[in-house]
């Protein structure tokens, strides 16, 4: 696979595959794949061109010529007339029977795929470099108020790449730390539209995890896709089926993984240990990917293959490691950070800051009463999302009453007493 440095992109960009390839040869993958394609794209289509194939199925002219040729020698298309050098052509009777026969196998009608070991070669190149310190990476969270000791915890596990484990009490803002590391990420990587093995389809790009950054034209073999690292970000919606290939049987097309689409990126998993399926079960799934970077995947035939596992895993939790999983699998996970209740002078830094960026007026010592009336009234540490989510009620009651919203202690208490469950002590309180 030839690869080319790509000028356009953000600094720090990979070596990516350069130009289509121009022969079948090059493709590294079956031949009869490549016709079976040509062949069930027109028989969806009906009539096609050259061009039209060669720019639906991300091969160079050449390739879908050559495929053409040898095609029509066998009496599978019929010709409907040309345009310069192009031709315009559909099935012929025998194209048809072909072509429905392949249609009734695998419906895959998209980019040609890339070869496994070209997708395992790529992925490798790609693994990220972390290059942050102090001072960038509380630029690059400065949507947050964090302390520098959190800070220094943080960073030297970015640059290390090993898995991260963060855990602490819920309402710490654990998830939004999380939501906010793939920003050490500037640079980009290649993703493949598919990969082929064992002659069976496996798509890998999902636009919905991947965000593209270039467009065609800009001289790499169209087959990858050049996006920003990806951010897998999966809660409690994750059960044992998403990280296995998973084949569509009226398509008979594979779906990647999580784990396969976060390869040189990160995979968050959050409120780790409140999934359908158990924290065994996702322990023991990746003791072995998570030791050795590397991971097995099973076609529906029972064909196993390896696939790179290069990425940050990190697990978000409110529940404490120790019952979460055992001392072999957490010393694999070698950062565990801890995100605490807050400190009065974080407290009043948060409500400081989200008053600011609303715009908020607010009178003077309104942190202090909040702090002290959440502390009252929770009888317990301060949480870092009591400000906002308090400063939240106090707009929504404004926005019903019509009024302009204004943060006082008479709002702060009424927005809290929404807020906090009621106890005959907290009634007291907030009476």
């Amino acid at each position: 696979m030839k690869t080319a440095e790509v000028g356009k992109v953000e600094k720090g960009s990979p070596l990516f595959p350069s130009m289509a390839p121009d022969s079948l040869e090059e493709l590294d993958i079956p031949e009869s794949l490549v016709e079976d394609l040509v062949l069930r794209r027109l028989y969806m289509n009906g009539t096609s061109s050259l061009r039209s194939l060669s720019h639906t199925l991300k091969l160079s002219f050449a390739v879908v010529q050559t495929i053409f040729q040898r095609l029509r020698k066998e009496q599978f298309f019929e010709v409907k007339g040309m345009e310069g050098q192009d031709y315009n052509f559909t099935l012929s009777g025998k194209g048809q029977e072909f072509a429905r026969k392949s249609f009734e196998l695998c419906r895959y009608s998209g980019p040609a795929p890339v070869s496994l070991k070209d997708y395992r070669n790529m992925v490798r190149a790609q693994t990220g470099k972390v290059s942050v310190n102090r001072s960038r990476l509380r630029d690059l969270l400065s949507d947050l108020v964090l302390t520098e000791s959190l800070l220094d915890q943080l960073g030297p596990a970015l640059i290390s790449r090993n898995s991260i484990f963060i855990y602490g009490p819920t309402g710490n803002g654990k998830t939004s730390i999380v939501s906010g590391l793939p920003r050490i990420y500037q640079d980009v990587v290649a993703i493949p539209h598919a990969v082929e093995f064992d002659r069976q389809i496996i798509v890998v790009y999902d636009p919905v995890v991947h965000q593209r950054v270039e467009e065609e034209g800009n001289g790499l073999d169209p087959r990858w896709v050049v996006c920003r690292r990806p951010h897998v970000f999966v809660g409690g919606e994750l059960e044992p089926s998403m990280l296995e290939l998973k084949i569509d049987k009226s398509t008979g097309v594979y779906a990647a993984p999580l784990q396969m689409k976060a390869n040189n990126g990160m995979l968050v998993i959050d409120d780790f240990g409140r999934q359908i399926l158990s924290p065994e079960y996702l322990l023991n799934r990746w003791i072995v990917p998570l030791d050795r970077r590397v991971d097995y995947l099973s076609l529906s035939y029972g064909v196993k293959f390896e696939i790179p596992f290069e990425m940050t895993v990190i697990f978000s939790t409110n529940i404490d490691p120790v019952e979460l999983a055992d001392e072999a699998f957490l010393r694999r996970i070698q950062n565990k950070i801890f995100v605490g209740p807050v400190s009065s002078e974080v407290f009043d830094r948060i409500f400081n800051q989200i008053t600011e960026k609303k715009h908020l007026p607010y009178e003077p010592e309104s942190a202090e009463y909040l702090r002290k009336l959440c502390s009252r009234i929770s009888g317990k540490e301060l949480r870092a999302c009591y400000p906002a989510d308090i400063i939240n009620i106090i707009e929504s009651i404004s926005a019903y009453e019509g009024i302009p919203v204004e943060i006082n202690k008479a709002n702060l208490k009424s927005a809290a007493s929404i807020y906090f469950t009621k106890t005959s002590d907290t009634a007291k309180e907030l009476s």
